[in-house]
């Protein structure tokens, strides 16, 4: 076991504030040498095999507390944050599916959990690369390893059924109306920013639970919680800019005809996972300059 002699945490910080480019080309220069790139690729390649069967399978089972329809509108706004501008498209092959759920449902499930399994595996490899420095001094059992991605496969189908249940709180809130000052205010404005709060604070947590739960050891939640602000931030900037792109000068249709669908949210998805990469590659640089 190597010991590293412990440096002041207000060390790293004064450093990035003192040198943000010399550190922001270390983490580069670290995700480059880790395949940072090709990791997300992979990443997005299974992630993007489980993720209709996922929804299928989400539907099928939430429709038994939330009506079918209203769920299905709710998917199509959350969709909206990981494909941009090819949401109706997805939602298009999942209602395709849904109309013979009895027969596909075993084939479905057995695929989004192999797929799945696959994407997190991935995933938890290419963390134990970043978080090199702490495979010196923390272990994980394999029995954890393997029961990791069902239970997130399980925490993202309670946190769909919360936000569509949300959702629809929401959309009877834009119905609604106040009277103030003499004069009555409609809540539909109100009720769109709350619904893009609720899905940015959901996308920082969920990105932020990543970081706390797939890299080896004990991860400051504060760490963790900074991390998946700062991609989720940087996922919203590029999403916003592939959302006008796809919409004004993007000629992909032409180019890819019926595998347009398939080739964007695979390259979208692959941006998700980089900036995933690349915050986690920050937090260990971070713990790095803690340590050196």
């Amino acid at each position: 076991m190597m010991n590293l002699p412990f440096v002041p945490a207000g060390k790293a910080t004064r450093y990035i504030v003192a040198h943000p480019l010399a550190f922001a080309l270390q983490v580069l220069r670290a995700f480059s040498a880790n395949q940072g790139l090709m990791l997300a690729g992979a990443i997005a390649y299974y992630a993007l095999l489980s993720m209709v069967p996922l929804l299928i399978l989400s539907v099928i089972a939430l429709s038994h507390w939330v009506d079918q329809s209203e769920l299905l509108m709710a998917l199509g706004r959350y969709l909206e944050w990981l494909v941009p501008s090819q949401s109706k498209a997805v939602l298009g092959d999942v209602n395709v599916f849904l109309d013979n759920r009895v027969t596909i449902g075993a084939l479905l499930l057995v695929t989004m959990l192999f797929f799945s399994s696959l994407a997190f595996g991935i995933l938890e490899k290419a963390m134990g690369q970043i978080f090199a420095h702490r495979g010196l001094r923390f272990k994980r059992h394999r029995l954890v390893s393997a029961v990791i991605p069902y239970a997130f496969v399980l925490a993202l189908g309670l946190a769909l059924l919360v936000l569509t249940v949300a959702t629809i709180g929401l959309q009877t809130l834009a119905e609604e109306s106040i009277w103030l000052l003499g004069r009555e205010w409609s809540l539909v404005g109100v009720s769109g920013v709350f619904f893009y709060l609720m899905g940015f604070a959901a996308e920082t947590l969920i990105v932020a639970s990543i970081y706390l739960t797939l890299p080896v050891g004990r991860m400051p939640v504060r760490h963790a919680l900074i991390g998946g602000l700062a991609a989720s931030l940087v996922w919203e900037i590029i999403r916003h800019l592939l959302v006008w792109y796809f919409t004004t000068l993007s000629k992909t249709s032409v180019v890819y005809g019926s595998l347009t669908t398939a080739v964007v949210a695979l390259f979208c998805m692959e941006i998700v996972a980089a900036l995933l990469l690349i915050g986690a590659q920050v937090i260990a640089e971070y713990e790095r300059l803690e340590q050196a």
